[in-house]
């Protein structure tokens, strides 16, 4: 690893403390510009000279958006800059994404083994979603719950032999559609009386034991197709019309 520049946001001493040793005693190619404890000292220190890495907590001064905001205007304004985020805040997610949507180019969350050697220098090298293992756990269970799902969806559609039509219409319906809606779709070749045709065959394929003797209604047929996750409730996207 050839050696760079860098820049720690940090606002809380002790930690700040232990990030400056981590440098000193794993990565001696670093050289610590500078220290920001919040967004104007910060911006000051950019405008004395330029980090090839930033360092970045979330956390500053009690608010989480501070520090994705620098990430943002540090990433539109100086594209070749890393910025690295060293964050406590293992539990929010969302802010995981918002900051992966202002540019970051990795996580380290502050827990399990920290910030590393291997971690930096894949920063440097120019990899992209540097995650530490804490981060990673969440990533990869998010990941496998996703393809399970996939694959729950496509086994319902082969088990209940749904077709392009039938989820299409199932879909439209969940979206609230009405009949004469959905005939109105581009690329969809059915009346109104067809349609009340399909549904009644739908309801035989997911109700085959019958609804407890009570008769469905489109809404209970959808709510019964999310059941078999026939239907992705995160893809309900209308076509067009």
């Amino acid at each position: 690893m050839e050696n760079f520049k860098v820049i720690i946001v940090e606002d809380v001493p002790l930690e700040l403390k232990g990030t400056i040793g981590i440098f000193k005693n794993d990565i001696p190619e670093a050289e610590i510009i500078g220290t920001a404890e919040d967004e104007p000292a910060y911006w000051r220190l950019m405008k004395q000279q330029r980090p090839d890495l930033v360092l970045l907590d979330l956390g500053l001064g009690g608010s989480t958006t501070v520090g994705v905001e620098i990430c943002r205007h540090t990433k539109e304004s100086y594209p070749n800059i890393r910025v690295l985020i060293f964050t406590g805040e293992i539990l929010n997610e969302k802010l995981w994404v918002d900051v992966l949507d202002a540019g970051c180019d990795g996580i380290i969350l502050k827990s399990g083994e920290l910030l590393t050697r291997g971690d930096v220098a894949s920063v440097m090298g120019g990899k992209r979603y540097v995650f530490n293992q804490p981060i990673l756990q969440k990533v990869i269970e998010r990941f496998k719950y996703s393809v399970t799902n996939q694959l729950k969806r496509q086994e319902a559609l082969v088990s209940y032999e749904i077709d392009e039509y039938d989820e299409r219409f199932l879909r439209h319906l969940a979206l609230g559609y009405t009949k004469e809606q959905i005939t109105n779709l581009r690329g969809m070749p059915f009346g109104v009386k067809s349609l009340e045709k399909r549904q009644n065959e739908l309801v035989q394929k997911l109700f085959p034991d019958g609804n407890d003797g009570m008769s469905v209604n489109a809404a209970r047929l959808v709510v019964r197709a999310l059941e078999l996750r026939i239907l992705d409730i995160d893809n309900l996207h209308p076509d067009e019309e």
